[in-house]
């Protein structure tokens, strides 16, 4: 399901909406939006590597609260998103979350797990 061939860099070419830089990536935050099973769910799906659209997840909720999750994880510095015309391409910020809390994403997808 994930978009071979999308440069979900963080500069990318369709940037256009606020991320958190690294260093303002805060622990409450994060835990935050990691506490909830949605998010935690779409969080799981992504650490598998590969870009996904937000259409690709199957949520079993409305689409203004899937927006609002995805906004959630965003603004806490757990994702990034990639504007492509009217899409959005989302990607685990697995690198400036292990930079800033070295083995908390491995940590709390094994506790999900469970």
């Amino acid at each position: 399901m994930g978009l071979a061939g999308i440069d979900a860099s963080p500069r990318g070419a369709g940037e256009s909406v606020w991320h958190p830089e690294r260093d303002q990536i805060e622990l409450t935050c994060v835990l935050h939006a990691l506490s909830d099973p949605m998010r935690l769910r779409i969080v799981s799906e992504l650490a598998a590597g590969e870009a996904r659209t937000c259409k690709s997840f199957d949520l079993p909720v409305v689409k203004s609260t899937c927006t609002h999750h995805f906004k959630v994880l965003r603004e806490a510095g757990v994702i990034r998103q990639q504007l492509l015309g009217t899409t959005r391409v989302n990607t685990l910020r697995r690198k400036d979350l292990e930079a800033r809390f070295p083995g908390l994403v491995d940590a709390v997808l094994r506790g999900a797990c469970r």
